[in-house]
């Protein structure tokens, strides 16, 4: 069977081999692949940044600790959520991991019931992120096709005001205004009115225009 490449990947970066075995083979029997890592030099040298998916690392590792790492990824914008897994933790330790960015921290020996409920929920809000992100970026591309006059229309759509108020307000006749209207709703792929203000007031009030 050849594997899905596109179902979310968990990245796993622990220095004990029988600790990654393990949470290995726990991870994909809920359908997730796995990529794993002994050294977290090389994995932030080479892991796909853009796969959706989780991290899963370990804190304490000879020469780069997790905490290390984990700032690292923040430092580069790296948007797969982190959950970090330490046999020693104290209260310091967890006050920085959240604050450097971390979905979650968990003690070893792992609860595996847990682990899983933790990275579902990590995966699916990855998901979100990214289908908002690519939704805002689709957005935007749409948005930068209308013409400035097009632009002035939307945003007194946006403003509330009807086809004849637009019309007095930018000296237009009011076949003019639907015409304009029309060509919003076609460019921007808007099904109704709700939906072209849900996705494009705020690019609306943002532009100076």
């Amino acid at each position: 069977m050849t594997p899905n490449t596109h179902a979310p990947l968990v990245h796993l970066i622990d220095d004990d081999a029988a600790v990654r075995e393990a949470l290995a083979l726990l991870i994909a029997t809920i359908g997730l692949r796995v990529q794993a890592w002994a050294d977290p030099a090389e994995f932030l040298a080479r892991f796909d940044r853009q796969a959706i998916g989780a991290i899963v690392l370990d804190v304490r590792m000879p020469g780069i600790g997790g905490l290390t790492v984990l700032e690292r990824l923040v430092d580069e914008g790296v948007d797969q959520p982190v959950i970090l897994l330490t046999g020693h933790g104290t209260v310091e330790m967890c006050r920085r991991a959240f604050k450097a960015g971390a979905a979650e921290f968990l003690e070893k020996p792992v609860d595996e019931d847990l682990l899983i409920e933790t990275l579902q929920n990590a995966v699916r809000q990855h998901v979100r992120s990214r289908e908002r992100h690519e939704a805002d970026r689709a957005a935007r591309e749409r948005y930068a096709q209308l013409s400035p006059r097009e632009r002035e229309v939307l945003g007194l759509i946006v403003g509330g005001l009807t086809n004849k108020e637009i019309g007095r307000a930018l000296g237009l006749s009011p076949r003019t205004v639907e015409a304009h209207r029309a060509h919003l709703f076609d460019k921007l792929e808007a099904a109704s009115l709700a939906h072209l203000i849900r996705g494009y007031a705020s690019l609306a009030d943002a532009d100076p225009a």
